[in-house]
């Protein structure tokens, strides 16, 4: 049950009524400031700048190995993403509220305002890499996670397979960055960069499907029939649209495989 839960339009007053926090454009301009921040600073790293010179170096090394192309031409380039501050909010949202089994308690790990959200959120600044083939998936983890422990950079990987049909890896890499407060004095955090690693299939599949994701997230029903019964609604149709080109991706790599085997 939502006991009271309050909805996204009432959220702000609930920040202030519960924690005394007032969201303002002072809010969303420190956010925007300390991301672009870090995103500069994450840019001219030695990690990442090592790692996107490497590209060329990984898919020609994949390309030795399977005789297949590793990326598109047009995924050898990559950049990094800075979460919006609405999409950042709505996520506190979702974290607080939505998400949260315990209410009216704290959520597991504790309620994220904004004296922590930039160490717990972990999403803020990401990029992705999308390969052609699923095993080009495994086959970035390792050279991202070897890259990390060159330029000792912690990381951590977590393998995504939701109910919802949405296959990825997102591997974090934590580093510490000096930022500004809101008073404009800095302080040193821990921050973590999403790096994402997928499919091209499932790449595009997440593009198409993400307002729908995103609205779907913000929502606190309940329903009697849980949606994979339900089939007349959308979102019987999405979710399993990313099942099944996962299971076809495995199917193209059981095929390519075997292939190889026969001309050995």
């Amino acid at each position: 049950m939502n006991m009271n839960k309050p909805q996204f339009k009432e959220y702000k007053e609930w920040l202030k009524d519960k924690h005394e926090i007032e969201i303002s454009d002072k809010t969303k301009n420190h956010y925007e400031s300390v991301t672009e921040r870090i995103k500069n600073d994450f840019g001219n790293s030695e990690f990442w700048t090592q790692l996107t010179k490497n590209l060329n170096e990984y898919h020609a090394e994949y390309y030795r190995d399977k005789k297949y192309d590793l990326f598109m031409p047009r995924f050898l380039k990559t950049e990094l993403y800075i979460k919006s501050f609405d999409s950042f909010f709505k996520k506190t949202f979702r974290k607080n509220v939505v998400e949260n089994k315990n209410w009216p308690k704290k959520p597991e790990g504790g309620w994220i305002l904004p004296n922590n959200w930039f160490t717990r959120i972990n999403d803020i600044i990401r990029t992705i890499f999308a390969v052609k083939y699923l095993d080009g998936v495994r086959f970035m983890i390792e050279k991202i996670s070897s890259l990390c422990d060159q330029c000792s950079t912690k990381s951590e990987v977590h393998f995504e397979a939701r109910e919802e049909g949405y296959y990825a890896v997102h591997l974090y890499t934590k580093q510490e960055f000096e930022i500004p407060r809101i008073d404009w004095d800095t302080e040193k955090i821990d921050f973590r960069i999403e790096i994402q690693i997928t499919t091209q299939l499932q790449e595009a599949i997440r593009r198409l499907l993400h307002k729908y994701y995103e609205k779907r997230r913000e929502e606190m029903r309940e329903e009697d029939v849980k949606w994979q019964w339900n089939y007349e609604n959308d979102e019987f149709t999405l979710n399993y649209l990313g099942h099944i080109l996962h299971y076809v991706e495995g199917m193209i790599m059981d095929i390519r495989e075997k292939q190889t085997e026969e001309t050995l």
